[in-house]
């Protein structure tokens, strides 16, 4: 029964009976009675008590909804209002449920195209900064050389400085583009690929151990792609922010995919607020596969942050790869 025929039933009901009472037993005189009115404020105290029970009842699945509408979040799928009440608010959360849904098609569909269009351009990035940017210090290199067999001995010196510092941009060139593109991961797979993560992020005062476990099961391009990137940020989000000397990579099986972990024995999650754009951006991507991010405070309360994302095996959805925006706070 809707609400309005709820209240509508209630007070014709409250005013027939009150009408049949004052046609019947009941009586007012003049001046009113003691007993008169006792009766008369009783009846209203009754009638007025069950109209607010049933608004109370009527209106509370308005009340649930506002909290759900409120607490929403695209990036954390599943949570429907309950439909319940009478039929207008069960309607209006029932649309309020499909609304949600076609949100989030609509934002992963276009998240899946940006995050696309973005591993796009740095396979773009990279290729040019190893093919052009790369050769073009590889020939100055060459011809610093040459230039350096044939100088005065008191040139030699600055010459091979400069030579030195060529060299070292090369270096960093190649780290650059190898970070924009992981090449091993398309050539050795992901295992590899998170071992060559954790030896280039141990430096610098960061120890970053590795526990990478065989017998992982089949996954698609897609999520081995999105496992990287999201190791990727989690160190790089340590070695800049978390204040941590030591960082654990872990990769396992789980019950019916992979299980990643990064943890770190940093700073922790402290009395920060809301999430930062970078863990917004690593949800996105693993709703991509759907998979699901947690981000929580070291275990046993040792300070730190565990990032942990549970992707399945097998068939990923029907999008695009998706890209690694900047660092995570």
């Amino acid at each position: 029964m809707s609400l309005f025929w709820r209240i509508f039933a209630l007070d014709a009901v409250g005013l027939v009976v009150a009408a049949a009472l004052l046609l019947g037993p009941v009586t007012v005189s003049t001046p009113i009675l003691p007993g008169e009115v006792l009766v008369v404020v009783a009846g209203l105290a009754v009638l007025l008590t069950v109209n607010a029970v049933v608004l109370r009842v009527g209106l509370a699945p308005l009340g649930r909804l506002g909290r759900a509408m409120a607490d929403a979040d695209l990036l954390r799928p599943g949570a429907r209002a309950v439909v319940s009440g009478p039929v207008e608010t069960a309607e209006l959360i029932t649309t309020y449920n499909a609304m949600l849904d076609r949100l989030a098609a609509e934002r992963a569909a276009s998240a899946a195209g940006a995050l696309s269009a973005q591993e796009r351009e740095r396979h773009r990035v990279a290729r040019e900064l190893h093919d052009e940017v790369g050769q073009t210090l590889t020939a100055v290199l060459l011809q610093l050389k040459r230039v350096a067999d044939r100088a005065p001995k008191d040139l030699r010196e600055e010459l091979g400085q400069a030579q030195e510092a060529t060299r070292a941009g090369l270096d960093e060139i190649r780290r650059i583009a190898r970070r924009l593109r992981p090449g091993v991961l398309d050539e050795l797979g992901l295992l590899s690929a998170l071992r060559s993560l954790a030896a280039e992020f141990t430096t610098h005062g960061l120890t970053v151990r590795h526990d990478l476990r065989a017998g992982l099961p089949p996954l698609t391009e897609e999520t081995e792609l999105v496992v990287y990137r999201v190791a990727q940020e989690a160190l790089t989000n340590t070695a800049r922010h978390s204040g941590a000397d030591r960082a654990e990579l872990r990769l396992s099986p789980a019950a019916d995919g992979v299980e990643l972990l990064v943890r770190d024995n940093g700073t922790g999650l402290g009395a920060q607020t809301g999430e930062s754009a970078g863990i917004r951006g690593m949800r996105e991507r693993a709703l991509l596969i759907g998979a699901a991010l947690s981000v929580t405070s070291g275990a046993n309360g040792s300070g730190g942050t565990d990032i942990r994302l549970r992707a399945a095996a097998g068939a990923a959805p029907a999008t695009t790869a998706p890209a690694s925006p900047g660092g995570l706070r």
